[in-house]
């Protein structure tokens, strides 16, 4: 797979994934029979619609999310008398809540078929020995640790500091845990053992999040092959490691930390560092990289991670987030009285606008201060 057509592959598979989102906001809210007006995908100018009964379908020129119209969500929108028994607001609570919830919460059923298909097409890396694939020339501007080194392609790595025989997340792990150290590396090449000190260096994983990284790309040698049971359950189990990180992503990237960062990085001459947040641009990059290490599968693991960081994102308790509507809600049941969603609106431009800059200077710093 090549550099473009992996960009394409996941871009592609994020539209597909705010698709299903709206789509389990429109499913509930259907079933509920609550009346939809509208179902698109992107925002700004129109690119084609089709009216199918009462519901317009259709595509906007940018695919930065997409919406579901129900009628009585919008206060400013007058509602038909014929209308309201079916209006947003004419529901019970607890229906809006599920209809609210429905969007982010397939977010998890998507990572995990996402997730699923990962282990099930990449195989069982348990008893796998790692084998180097790829040994990049330079790292972070410099010479990589691993051509340093003189680590070669079809090195099977068998031993890694203390830790023998690792696997690929284990080996992984390893690396990242002693950035900064000399580290062995034990490899049987042409059926002799030869040791190798190389010294793991930081890096930005995908996800923003960082790594250990020496400049080599792996595959397995002989990877079991997984079962669909296995490899679903995997991918119930990866769901969860996913939403532990996102948790913590989401506070170090939109918190204060992660604001003064993206600013030092568009607005001075600092150089980009590990930890700093990136965006869709750089994951995007990243992606691109995999697939043209002709790594495919991974870029499903990377999806589902994305996957369950928006749906996370999704549900903070911020309008006009998903998250913000549920929040509305549950304030509405603790006092015992509606909330007029006029009062609402100011606080969720705010929020929007707040976001679309922090986005918008995020994906700057990706291209001017690419990560390495």
């Amino acid at each position: 797979m090549s550099f473009t057509l992996g960009i394409v592959a996941f871009f592609v598979g994020l539209l597909l994934v705010i698709l299903i989102h709206e789509l389990g906001h429109f499913t509930v809210a259907r079933a509920f029979g609550f009346k939809v007006e509208e179902y698109f995908v992107g925002f700004g100018p129109k690119l084609w619609s089709t009216r199918r009964g009462e519901i317009e379908y259709g595509v906007k020129a940018l695919p930065l999310g997409g919406y579901v119209k129900i009628a009585g969500m919008n206060p400013y929108q007058p509602v038909a008398p014929e209308d309201l028994p079916r209006a947003y607001g004419s529901k019970p609570r607890w229906q809006r809540a599920l209809v609210i919830f429905a969007g982010p919460g397939i977010h998890l059923v998507i990572a995990a078929v996402l997730f699923g298909a990962y282990f099930l097409v990449s195989g069982d890396y348990s008893t796998a020995t790692p084998v180097v694939s790829q040994v990049a020339a330079t790292l972070n501007g410099h010479v990589s640790p691993a051509s340093e080194a003189g680590l070669r392609v079809g090195d099977r790595i068998v031993r890694v500091g203390d830790l023998d025989t690792p696997n690929l997340p284990e080996l992984g792990d390893y690396t990242t845990a002693h950035v900064g150290e000399p580290v062995e590396f034990t490899v049987i090449r042409d059926g002799e053992s030869v040791r190798l000190t190389i010294t793991p260096e930081e890096a930005t994983d995908p996800a923003g999040g960082s790594i250990g990284r020496v400049g080599i790309v792996l595959d397995a040698e002989d990877p079991g092959s997984v079962g669909p049971v296995t490899a679903a359950t995997s991918g119930v189990k990866e769901v969860g490691s996913a939403t532990a990180e996102s948790f913590g992503q989401i506070g170090k990237v939109f918190g204060p930390e992660g604001i003064g960062r993206v600013t030092r990085l568009v607005f001075t001459d600092a150089e980009r560092r590990v930890e700093d947040p990136t965006s869709v641009v750089g994951i995007g990059r990243a992606v691109g990289k995999t697939g043209a290490a002709g790594d495919w599968s991974t870029i499903l693991y990377f999806l589902g991670f994305v996957t369950v960081f928006i749906g996370l994102v999704n549900l903070m308790p911020l309008p006009p987030f998903d998250g913000g509507h549920l929040a509305v809600l549950l304030i509405e049941k603790i006092r015992g009285r509606t909330i007029d969603q006029r009062r609402i609106i100011p606080v969720a431009v705010a929020v929007m606008g707040f976001f679309i800059v922090f986005v918008a200077l995020t994906m700057i710093a990706d291209l001017t201060k690419p990560a390495t």
